[in-house]
């Protein structure tokens, strides 16, 4: 595994890269490597449906193809419980910067350089809460991945987390594809249909915003593109 470890600053301009999305193991040698009493870090921050968490799993599996112990930690998990957000009227903008625990993730990224065993929260979207204590962090594994909107944000505590990665992708998408992932997203969770437009148009467009702003703090910018088809004779 090829990269260089240690913590990373903002780069002075992210590198862009078009990748077809079947070639995601090509991005095995931009990952960092291990420290040597930590595992490196690699967070994949993008906008609300820009495909964080495909590329994630994709990328886990292929690293451990090549015989990388890899552990997956998603901000998600540290989602405000749906109780909480109730009583502080804030159900509305779910998923807001606002709505999740940010102090606390960066705290785990910290546990996470020091070479601590740590359990992760898992967000559980069907339930709309996060899971405690759900994901086991060997600190022996040579990489973690974390995967979230908010990764690069530069305001309150979000400014915490950049500093804790060793390297910083930045996933983009066509918006209007992400903006119908996300409709098919909410339908699929049983939101209505106007509410689902509420949130994928409204709410969501609004984060996006946001962490496009964050896009320079990057080191890659990375545009994943279908696999073009095979060529051959068109048939009837």
């Amino acid at each position: 595994m090829t990269g260089v470890s240690g913590v990373t600053g903002a780069s002075a301009s992210p590198a862009l890269l078009d990748l077809p999305e079947g070639e995601v193991a090509a991005l095995l040698p931009r990952v960092p490597r291990r420290g040597a009493a930590h595992p490196a870090v690699l967070g994949i921050a993008g906008a609300p449906g820009a495909g964080k968490s495909t590329l994630t799993a994709t990328l886990v599996a292929a690293a451990r193809a090549e015989g990388l112990r890899v552990a997956e930690v998603g901000m998600d998990g540290y989602h405000l419980a749906q109780e909480l957000l109730i009583a502080r009227g804030q159900t509305e903008i779910k998923g807001a910067p606002a709505t999740f625990d940010a102090a606390g993730y960066v705290h785990l990224l910290r546990r996470i350089r020091a070479g601590e065993r740590v359990y992760a929260p898992r967000y559980e979207r069907g339930a709309g809460n996060p899971i405690a204590n759900a994901v086991e962090v060997d600190p022996a594994v040579d990489l973690v991945i974390t995967e979230g909107n908010y990764l690069l944000l530069p305001e309150g505590a979000w400014a915490g987390v950049r500093g804790e990665l060793d390297a910083a992708w930045f996933l983009e998408l066509a918006s209007q594809v992400r903006q119908e992932r996300l409709l098919a997203r909410h339908l699929a969770h049983g939101k209505d249909p106007e509410r689902a437009r509420a949130f994928a148009y409204g709410s969501d467009e609004h984060n996006a915003r946001a962490v496009a702003a964050s896009r320079e703090r990057a080191d890659l910018v990375l545009r994943l593109r279908p696999a073009a088809p095979p060529s051959g004779r068109m048939g009837a």
